[in-house]
């Protein structure tokens, strides 16, 4: 009985542990796939459509329970969408001339833009006098900062072969990586916006496995529309049997599918924050994966880039954390006060 108590109480560990790990096996495989002559346009669409077809049979499990469709709800399933595609488009792209690893710190950078976004569509209160909204708004700005450090400034490897020799780099020279990082900014804006429209469109629609297969299916049409255009050359759709058939049936299974229903799952038990806090561990996987099948090479700017969102993601968590815990406090105290003046109450009714 015990061990089963305590299985059940690290399944959300082992859950969370396994989306970084599809989260970073995920970039790999689209990095590998695009190397190939594969667009981030035509990945996209395929990974979505297989992605939508995998969650279409939930639309039908939940027949009976889930609440009525309407014209607004279906306006936000499909800003969903395109929040979702702008995001996979940029992403895919900033990581096609980046690394995983650069990548998967960026992603770091999401809950300090999150927290920005809330604050200006209120979800968030800022109040200066608190000692933890000011650690959430310093937090915010040293994650910027170390996106910033680790785009714009590359630095030596870290780990040196014998043909390569140490340099002095500033990372201005290059320009791939620079424009990847920005690709990879835009990424997490967008990403920030498409969770605070989530979180709008659940306490609506509460059924979340619905929610992901419509983002799914409007997200599969949008990349449809756009890599119709930007993709003119037939062979970036193809699909033969290798490299790109295997990256785009991962990234729908692994990358969709499991990924965002074992999140949901973990959010439901364990709440949003203790997903949040998972994030980091990307870092570490995505490094040591992207070095070994990719031959990535880590530089110092990207270790030191990569500290610096860490020490700022951490600071956010913290100051979240102490909010959440002060105003749990405030409503059990309100509770309180309330509770004798029920007993009062009651007692005389029953006289």
């Amino acid at each position: 009985m015990a061990m089963e108590m305590k299985m059940k109480e690290a399944l959300p560990y082992i859950g969370m542990a396994s989306t970084q790990f599809a989260q970073v096996g995920l970039m790999i495989v689209a990095k590998k796939a695009m190397s190939t002559g594969m667009t981030n346009f035509t990945f996209v669409f395929y990974s979505n459509t297989l992605a939508s077809l995998i969650l279409l049979p939930s639309f039908f499990f939940y027949r009976s329970t889930r609440p009525p469709l309407n014209f607004s709800l279906i306006c936000g399933f499909f800003l969903l969408g395109v929040l979702g595609c702008s995001a996979q488009l940029t992403g895919y792209t900033g990581i096609n001339y980046t690394s995983a690893s650069f990548a998967s710190a960026m992603l770091n950078l999401i809950p300090g833009f999150t927290f920005i976004l809330a604050v200006i569509f209120r979800m968030e209160k800022l109040d200066c006098r608190r000692t933890s909204t000011l650690i959430k708004s310093v937090g915010t700005i040293v994650s910027i900062a170390g996106a910033f450090t680790a785009t714009l400034y590359k630095g030596p490897q870290i780990l040196l072969t014998s043909s390569l020799k140490p340099q002095n780099y500033l990372h201005f020279q290059e320009t791939d990586w620079v424009i990847g990082g920005l690709y990879l900014v835009v990424d997490c804006v967008v990403s920030s916006l498409y969770l605070i429209v989530q979180a709008s469109v659940l306490k609506k629609y509460p059924v979340e496995l619905i929610v992901v297969f419509f983002y799914c299916f409007f997200a599969s049409i949008l990349s449809a529309i756009v890599s119709l255009f930007m993709d003119r050359n037939l062979n970036a759709w193809l699909l033969q049997p290798g490299t790109r058939l295997y990256a785009v049936l991962y990234s729908g299974i692994f990358g969709s599918a499991f990924q965002v229903s074992v999140m949901f799952w973990c959010i439901r038990r364990k709440g949003p924050l203790f997903v949040a806090m998972f994030h980091p561990l990307g870092i570490v996987i995505a490094a040591a994966l992207g070095i070994i099948f990719l031959g990535d090479i880590f530089y110092l700017g990207s270790l030191v880039g990569s500290i610096i969102i860490v020490v700022g993601f951490y600071a956010v968590m913290w100051g979240k954390t102490k909010e959440d815990k002060v105003d749990e406090e405030k409503l059990a105290r309100n509770v309180n006060s309330k509770a004798p003046l029920l007993q009062i109450k009651d007692a005389e009714t029953k006289f």
